[in-house]
């Protein structure tokens, strides 16, 4: 190379993003536990219907904390990342991930919707049954 080190990010600027991350990390959690006793208060007026929308909205709810909480920690890891190739890095292990996860969740909630599906083609079958 021609002498010039590689560009670092500045220790100042690196501070103020970890706190930036930090303050979008506690305001997430406050949300997200609004939104989980927001869930565990619904009602519906079916129980069969109303607990499969409820586990459903939970796990939804799970996914997202679990995904946006993986971007929080890529973000901790971007901002405190030497150079280039450890960004680099960051990204590629944060993408291999999330391709990961999201397969999982995927077919987590595929299982989901047959049972709840099953469950209540079943429950029209008694009810139509005692008709």
């Amino acid at each position: 190379m021609d002498g010039k080190l590689p560009y670092e990010v500045p220790t100042e600027m690196r501070e103020f993003a970890e706190k930036s991350v930090d303050q979008a990390r506690k305001a997430f959690d406050g949300f997200i536990g609004a939104a989980q006793k927001a869930v565990d208060s619904a009602h519906g007026s079916a129980e069969s219907a109303r607990a499969n929308v409820q586990d459903m909205t939970r796990k939804a709810m799970t996914y997202a904390e679990t995904n946006i909480a993986a971007a929080f920690d890529l973000a901790d890891k971007l901002v405190k990342s030497k150079d280039m190739n450890e960004v680099l890095q960051h990204q590629s292990e944060f993408l291999k991930a999330q391709a990961a996860a999201l397969q999982a969740q995927l077919k987590e909630i595929g299982t989901s919707v047959q049972e709840a599906a099953k469950k209540t083609a079943e429950t029209a079958a008694k009810a139509t049954k005692l008709k």
